[in-house]
C-alpha cells in the first residue's frame, strides 16, 4: 500500500501527462477503491461496535474522508458518466491527499494523532488565545500605521507573519510607534508559538512511554 501511495504521487511532478503514469494511477486507484471497500464492511469489527450505525458513521471519520479524497480525482477518468466527479479531476493536485492515507501505515503516525487528539482542548486553547492575539495586533497596528497596511486583511497577514516570527518583509511599519507594537508582537509570538510545541512533546514522550510499556519487544 505504501509503494502504490507513492507511485500514485509520482506524477504530480510531472507537468505533462505521461501514458505510464496514467496507468499505474489507475492500477492504484483500484487498489485504493478495494482498501476502502475492505475497510467500511469491517466497520464494525474496528470500531468495535456490532451495529448497524458503524457502517454508516465510518464514511464520515477522518481517515474514510481522505480515503475518499483520494480516489474521487481519478474516477472520473474511469467512466465518463461520472459527470458530477468531473471537478476533481481538474483538481489535480487533490492527489497529494494521499500522502495521509501513508500517515495509517506508521506507527510513529498514528502516536502522534493520538496525542494532538488527547491534547485537544488544552491545543484549541492556545488556537483561541493565538487567533485573539493576531486580531488584537491587527487592529492596533491597522490604527497606528494606516499609511502602511491598505486593507485590514493586510494587518491580519502582518500580525500572523509576526505571530509566527517568520517576517517575509513585504509588510512592514515605518513608525516608531509600529516598530514598537512589532517588536512587542514577535516577542509574545514567540511564546504563543512554542505553548502547543511543549504540550505536544510532553503528551508524546508519556505515550511513547506507555507504548513502551505495552510493547517491551518492540
Amino acid at each position: 500500500m505504501l509503494l502504490s501511495i507513492i507511485l500514485s504521487l509520482i506524477p504530480l511532478a510531472f507537468i505533462r501527462p505521461i501514458l505510464f503514469f496514467h496507468y499505474t494511477n489507475l492500477a492504484t486507484t483500484i487498489l485504493f477503491i478495494i482498501d476502502y471497500i475492505l475497510r467500511f464492511i469491517t466497520a464494525d469489527y474496528r470500531q468495535k461496535d456490532s451495529s448497524p450505525i458503524a457502517f454508516i458513521k465510518y464514511p464520515f471519520t477522518p481517515w474514510a474522508i481522505i480515503d475518499l479524497i483520494s480516489i474521487l480525482p481519478t474516477l472520473s477518468t474511469l467512466n465518463s458518466s461520472f459527470k458530477l466527479l468531473r471537478m476533481f479531476s481538474i483538481i489535480r493536485t487533490l492527489r497529494v491527499f494521499r500522502v495521509f492515507k501513508a500517515f495509517r501505515y506508521s506507527r510513529s503516525i498514528v502516536i502522534i494523532s493520538h496525542v494532538i487528539h488527547n491534547s485537544q482542548d488544552a491545543l484549541i486553547a492556545v488556537c483561541t488565545l493565538a487567533i485573539g492575539y493576531i486580531l488584537a495586533s491587527a487592529l492596533v497596528i491597522f490604527n497606528v500605521e494606516a499609511d502602511s497596511f491598505n486593507t485590514f486583511f493586510d494587518a491580519i497577514y502582518w500580525a500572523t507573519v509576526s505571530l509566527t516570527t517568520v517576517g517575509y518583509g513585504d509588510i512592514y511599519p515605518v513608525t516608531t510607534t509600529g516598530r514598537i507594537t512589532t517588536m512587542i508582537s514577535s516577542m509574545f509570538g514567540i511564546a504563543i508559538v512554542a505553548l502547543p510545541a511543549g504540550i505536544i512533546t510532553a503528551r508524546f514522550m508519556e505515550a511513547l512511554i506507555d507504548d513502551k510499556k505495552k510493547n517491551p519487544k518492540q
